[in-house]
């Protein structure tokens, strides 16, 4: 395969074989992203036959990523956010914190280090936050009340992502002890660089939220209504486009917070403006495509020989995740049952 059609040979191996499992998902009442999965099993480097290039896809996924949550954010204003509050933070900080510590244990019992234990349990908190939304599109709940929670839990999810993301570092130092070179005057002085990574991502966040809705609400509503002015349907979807991919790319590259935190902000901006609806349509198609692929490239990641060479590995995880995460949600519903009283 030369490098000239390594991209186009992908993604006909990636959409043609997601349309054959995604169809026969659906007709063994199956989630249509099943298929997709497995699309993406067959076509990755662990089965024999093709196989993708698995980064140029992973890189295709974040696409898919972007154009979901800025699809998501169309349907959401700050007001909308601030209401689940309550129950969000509290209920996504509860998940992570029971999944994080159940995983330690298990891990500790099987033989790992606390510090390795902690940071596998970090990894499985945290929510596909691509698997639940298109759940909640699927069954049209995402402007219903639990939908509106549920958006609010993962954006709480994701930013908390972000953050350990740029503490692990330091973590891994407070966790795993004295790294070689290091004097003990920095390591005695690690809380503090902790503080101030937190404080720093934390700013950083605040500080592209308050962009968005003081400066990126005006040029974004002004820059569509120009285009529309247009009437053409071609320059107002690539407009779409720009300000989801630019402004997601952006906040990831420039503020080091994720391309999912900086799409969704993006769409809550242009959710206010009034073509809103119409960049919902258009956007649509694209949304559903790249969303595919996304599940395809996750399918790629899948060696399905983990489950012969260690599936008690593999149980001790999926116990994590049920357990855990159920813990962390029951948790979350006594938070909900609270405020609502």
């Amino acid at each position: 395969m030369t490098h000239e059609t390594t991209l186009i040979a992908m993604l006909a191996a990636a959409f043609g074989l997601a349309l054959v499992f995604g169809y026969a998902a659906v007709r063994l009442k199956l989630p249509p992203l099943v298929g997709y999965l497995l699309a993406g099993i067959v076509v990755g480097p662990f089965t024999p036959g093709y196989v993708a290039d698995v980064p140029l896809a992973a890189q295709l996924a974040e696409i898919g990523v972007i154009l979901l949550m800025f699809g998501v954010g169309l349907h959401f204003s700050l007001s909308d956010l601030l209401a689940v509050r309550r129950i969000a933070i509290p209920g996504a900080l509860g998940r992570i914190a029971a999944a994080t510590i159940l995983a330690d244990v298990v891990m500790h019992l099987r033989g790992w280090s606390w510090s390795a234990g902690a940071i596998l349990g970090l990894s499985l908190a945290v929510a596909s936050t691509v698997v639940l939304l298109r759940a909640l599109e699927q069954r049209q709940e995402l402007d219903a009340p639990d939908g509106r929670i549920a958006v609010g839990w993962l954006i709480v999810e994701d930013l908390v992502t972000v953050i350990i993301l740029v503490l692990l570092p330091a973590f891994a130092t407070a966790l795993g002890g004295q790294p070689i070179g290091s004097d003990s005057a920095s390591h005695d002085n690690g809380g503090g660089q902790l503080l101030l990574a937190l404080g720093i991502v934390v700013g950083k966040f605040v500080g592209f939220v308050l962009f968005m809705l003081l400066v990126g609400a005006r040029l974004l509503s002004w820059l569509l209504e120009r285009v529309a002015a247009t009437n053409s349907r071609q320059l107002f979807t690539l407009g779409v486009v720009a300000a989801a991919m630019s402004i997601g790319f952006g906040a990831a590259e420039l503020l080091g917070l994720s391309f999912a935190l900086g799409a969704f902000f993006a769409g809550v901006v242009v959710g206010e403006s009034d073509h809103s609806h119409r960049a919902a349509v258009e956007l649509q198609p694209l949304q559903d495509v790249f969303t595919a692929l996304f599940f395809v490239a996750m399918g790629m990641l899948f060696d399905p020989g983990i489950l012969a060479r260690q599936p008690l590995q593999v149980l001790a995880v999926v116990a994590v995740v049920v357990l855990g995460k159920s813990a962390g949600k029951s948790g979350g519903a006594r938070t909900r049952t609270k405020a609502g009283a």
